[in-house]
């Protein structure tokens, strides 16, 4: 009789429980809450780059990659007597109820921003519940993630309290603002803080778009990588790479690769 899901995934912790064990792996048992947040993030990032690719077999398995940060992050818990693998799922399984009213409950959210205005005020009701003191707007959004995904969220949340352009042909003056100022700019320094500046701007002009920065910015360097695999590969039938090539040549390939339906 085939494992079901439960017992698949008890498998999962009892497997990751031998890992840590005395008589275990030396790797496994050396690790730290620390050691492994830099993997967690590298997986976090196969598994986008996987949904990019609509690699279906491939997002899987890295998914499953995915899962073990969860299941090792939980038997450390279990072996410091903090938490375990079953406080986490009774965490998660107890907030999904208890934030979708309009499905477990009798409330009612007919649109999708009806669902996340009733989100906000159910994570504000949770926290004074939990004694938490009043945190400021932009609090809430951790420091430690990548900078432009951090900009989105700060960008949505002044938005949502008011502080907020009237219209998006302002967003694109205040683009033009920040470009000149960067062209203006004389130092270093100064020329550090003007990108920043118009790097915050392009990630609110792509929320007025309701566009995904992240995900746009990732679909771009696809882009470029494959051109540019053109553009190397067209050299290499030359017998030349990039580097033995010139600007003028390199350019008449990539405006090649632009209509290659492969790299386009």
């Amino acid at each position: 009789m085939p494992e079901s899901i439960g017992q698949k995934f008890e498998r999962l912790v009892a497997i990751m429980s031998r890992l840590r064990a005395p008589d275990g792996c030396p790797w496994d048992r050396e690790q730290t809450f620390d050691t492994i947040k830099p993997y967690t993030l590298e997986e976090t990032y196969e598994v986008l780059d996987a949904i990019d690719r609509r690699d279906w077999r491939d997002l899987a398995e890295e998914l499953g990659d995915y899962m073990l940060q969860a299941v090792f992050y939980a038997q450390m818990g279990n072996e410091q007597d903090l938490f375990n693998i079953s406080d986490a799922l009774d965490a998660i399984n107890e907030k999904l109820v208890r934030r979708h009213p309009h499905v477990f409950a009798d409330a009612v959210a007919e649109t999708p921003a009806d669902v996340k205005a009733r989100w906000d005020v159910i994570k504000d009701q949770e926290k004074a519940e939990k004694g938490k003191p009043p945190q400021g707007l932009l609090d809430g959004i951790p420091r430690a993630m990548p900078a432009l995904i951090e900009s989105q969220q700060i960008s949505v949340k002044a938005a949502g309290a008011g502080f907020e352009w009237p219209n998006f042909d302002e967003v694109i003056a205040k683009l033009h603002e920040e470009l000149e100022e960067l062209r203006c700019a004389g130092t270093a320094a100064e020329r550090e803080a003007e990108i920043g500046d118009l790097l915050f701007t392009l990630v609110n002009i792509a929320r007025w778009s309701k566009v995904d920065a992240e995900q746009a910015l990732r679909g771009t360097n696809v882009k470029f990588r494959e051109r540019f695999a053109y553009v190397e590969s067209k050299l290499a039938e030359r017998g030349r790479t990039p580097l033995t090539s010139n600007l003028e040549e390199m350019e008449s390939l990539w405006q090649e690769a632009k209509t290659n339906p492969k790299s386009a």
